[in-house]
């Protein structure tokens, strides 16, 4: 299940949705992502996500699905925020449900990852220096490489 909305969630509530009359499920992540107040040295005050509608979901969809490809999970809930957002305000959900741990580990990390470098998310930053768009990461790209390493080799 993806979502794209500018509605904050409930991420106790989302798992529950999850789970609810499944007893296959035997483990379940939840990421949580947060806007920070501090990016790299700059104070930030306000962060604006902006996203093209019908492309981003379909890229989400897409990122889940590989995910579903590669793990055996059960069940798995992406949703991610757009719009204005303040410091400690929910941006980003991941839950995997799997049988097993490991595997819904896995697959929570890859979408994170895969969700840095891949979902199509502009991000503007305003603070006392002013605005700016936020550029990527060599840390996220370099995160992001390692599934496709293993995809290669699998």
């Amino acid at each position: 299940m993806v979502r794209v909305q500018t509605e904050d969630f409930d991420p106790g509530a989302e798992m529950d949705k999850l789970v609810a009359g499944r007893t296959d499920i035997g483990a379940t992540v939840t990421f949580v992502g947060h806007m920070r107040s501090r990016n790299e040295d700059r104070d930030v005050e306000t962060m604006t996500l902006e996203h093209y509608p019908g492309m981003a979901e379909k890229a989400l969809s897409e990122i889940e699905t590989e995910a579903h490809k590669r793990w055996p999970l059960q069940a798995s809930t992406v949703i991610h925020r757009v719009g204005p957002l303040k410091p400690g305000d929910r941006i980003v959900l991941v839950i995997t449900a799997s049988a097993h741990r490991q595997a819904a580990f896995e697959a929570a990390a890859f979408l994170m990852d895969w969700l840095k470098t891949k979902a199509p998310f502009w991000k503007k930053e305003s603070g006392p220096e002013g605005e700016s768009w936020v550029s990527s990461r060599s840390t996220d790209e370099d995160a992001a490489q390692r599934w496709t390493a293993s995809a290669k080799s699998e």
